[in-house]
């Protein structure tokens, strides 16, 4: 990870701090709160203090006792007061600042989670992303007001307590100077110990969380397959590392406990063993026993409670760094700076000597040149993995080269922004993903600003509006997640309507009519040659018979084209296309080149 590139920081509190400063003046007033909680706390035992002296000494008659303490009860009813303000003016502020504090870092990382590559995405379980993308925010929350109610307070109390014992007798401060370094030296030796050992439990009820939404996602398999008890123990597996890794930092917090437990019994006889020492030669006052008793047992009570808190504190930060460590991986593929707008007047493409491959050992072109006219019609042939979807990859851009150059018009795609290098391209997949939203709001994907009647010609040209008209919502009927709601064959209908909508000057078909009855598919290919008009037009085939009406065929092979030209004059030429020709099962290309006959050889 390049923290230099990213967009803030990669570190847990550096990235808190990083949001923290867009609201700075709320959170300042946060903290100005708790440290006057903390000193109005501090002094309440100064009150009793006086209190008890005051009536330890007084001798008049019971009428006469509110007398002698009134000065005090008032400044005691006026702290209370404050305090409650000050109590009241936090949980208001809270209002107006933890939404939107929540709100800032869950939309500036989801943006920029986004703009990660295709192969960021098929590397990681989207329930994954999504659990790190919810649990962020929250567990910056939790920190940012430990901060500043809890760690903050503590710290103004123990210096105002520490002064206040100064005043008294030093050796009150001191006994509670060294109870308090032992405290901090306990919980500092456990405390990196268990913020990798939460970072790790994080990192496995994440892994956990994912396996469980991809199981979900894949519901209809696991039912298709009657695969509930694989699943079951499937799941067992992570469960298990989760409950592993839980006790592991569960265990590392309880023994920090246990070492803090005895040396907060150490404080508790030092100092009653002091006061009782003091008392008996004349140097405590019993007002000083009070004063000294109460906060001493009022601050072991907060450093107790802060202990506690330290187990959340170290597995919300072992949650943020575990989080940051994904979501904030360096970007793949990036816009240069500056980077102007594709402008598209014609369609021409052309690849320039390009270079690419996925990994070293797995080159799949190799100087590889070829050049679409704009306007022209161009059908893609080959086995799997000959390189059809690779080049149509490389096109949109998902992948950077390693070298040459890809050119539309002109102009190199690496050098314009990815956004309308993509405004300019429609897109039908084999296998389209809807969201889960209204059929409207999907087919209205492809034009945003598109109006209702526009969505609706669209529907009708992609012959989807008999079906949708069928349906008791209609256009606003919800799909399920991923369009699971309708059939493959309707699917493909609102892919198709949806790059209809978006008409952009070149359109890519990777096999959109193979979930189509042969009806359907005859009504949608007179839909497509409208839409391929006057379109830069590029479609991958396994039916071969599709390609027809195509200005050129190009037939790939290992990351070549090893043949190109019209239907017609390939299957005269009788060469590999129309081996293909002849090999096709059920008007389908077979998946690979074992199935040819054994003297055709690929070149």
């Amino acid at each position: 990870m390049k923290a230099s590139h990213l967009p803030f920081p990669h570190t847990p509190f550096s990235f808190i701090f990083h949001f923290v400063k867009a609201q700075k003046g709320k959170f300042i007033l946060f903290a100005l709160t708790g440290i006057g909680w903390a000193i109005n706390d501090s002094i309440f035992p100064y009150f009793l203090k006086n209190m008890v002296n005051s009536l330890s000494q007084y001798h008049g008659n019971a009428a006469g006792v509110y007398a002698v303490v009134k000065g005090t009860l008032i400044l005691l009813v006026l702290c209370w007061l404050i305090m409650e303000l000050l109590q009241r003016s936090q949980g208001i502020l809270q209002i107006y600042t933890y939404p939107r504090f929540r709100a800032h870092i869950r939309s500036t990382v989801f943006d920029y989670v986004k703009q990660h590559s295709q192969e960021y995405f098929a590397n990681h379980f989207a329930g994954n992303v999504a659990k790190k993308l919810s649990d962020l925010p929250t567990s910056c929350e939790t920190i940012s007001g430990m901060i500043c109610f809890q760690f903050i307070t503590v710290a103004v109390g123990v210096v105002m307590v520490l002064g206040m014992m100064w005043q008294i007798k030093p050796i009150f401060s001191m006994i509670l100077f060294a109870w308090l370094f032992s405290h901090i030296s306990i919980t500092a030796l456990f405390l990196r110990r268990s913020n990798r050992a939460w970072a790790k439990h994080a990192d496995s009820a994440s892994i956990l969380n994912g396996k469980m939404v991809d199981v979900l996602t894949n519901m209809s398999s696991v039912r298709l397959f009657a695969r509930q008890a694989y699943e079951k123990e499937y799941l067992q597996t992570a469960q298990n590392d989760e409950i592993k890794k839980s006790k592991d930092a569960m265990w590392t917090m309880e023994l920090t406990r246990m070492g803090l437990g005895i040396s907060g019994l150490a404080l508790i006889f030092g100092m009653v063993f002091t006061l009782l020492y003091g008392y008996g030669h004349h140097w405590v006052s019993i007002g000083d026993f009070t004063q000294v008793g109460m906060q001493t047992f009022w601050l072991l009570g907060w450093i107790w409670f802060i202990s506690y808190q330290l187990m959340q504190f170290a597995r919300e930060t072992g949650t943020i760094r575990d989080a940051l460590k994904l979501v904030m991986v360096e970007h793949e593929i990036v816009d240069e700076a500056n980077a102007p707008d594709l402008k598209v007047s014609q369609g021409e493409l052309c690849f320039q000597n390009v270079h690419f491959s996925y990994t070293k050992n797995r080159t799949v072109f190799d100087h590889f040149n070829v050049q679409i006219k704009a306007g022209e019609k161009i059908g893609l042939v080959g086995f799997s993995g000959s390189g059809k979807s690779t080049f149509v990859n490389l096109i949109q851009r998902y992948y950077d080269l390693d070298s040459g150059a890809i050119c539309i018009d002109g102009q190199n795609i690496a050098k314009v922004t990815q956004n309308s290098l993509r405004e300019s391209i429609a897109m039908i997949p084999q296998d389209p993903s809807l969201f889960h939203r209204s059929l409207m709001e999907n087919i209205r994907y492809g034009r945003l600003e598109a109006s209702d009647e526009e969505v609706i010609a669209a529907s009708k040209i992609a012959h989807c509006h008999e079906f949708i008209e069928q349906l008791e919502e209609g256009y606003q009927a919800l799909v399920g997640e991923r369009g699971i709601k309708l059939s493959g064959g309707q699917r493909q209908r609102i892919a198709i309507a949806r790059a209809i909508l978006k008409n952009a000057p070149i359109l890519i078909l990777d096999e959109a009519t193979s979930a189509l009855d042969s009806v359907t598919e005859k009504l949608i290919q007179d839909s497509l040659r409208q839409l391929m008009r006057n379109k830069t037009t590029i479609v991958i085939a396994h039916r071969l018979s599709t390609l027809k009406d195509m200005d050129r065929i190009l037939v790939f092979h290992q990351g070549r084209i090893i043949e190109e030209g019209r239907q017609i004059d390939l299957l005269e030429k009788g060469g590999h296309f129309a081996e293909l020709w002849r090999m096709q099962s059920d008007g389908f290309l077979p998946e690979d080149e074992k199935q040819l006959k054994p003297d055709v050889e690929w070149v």
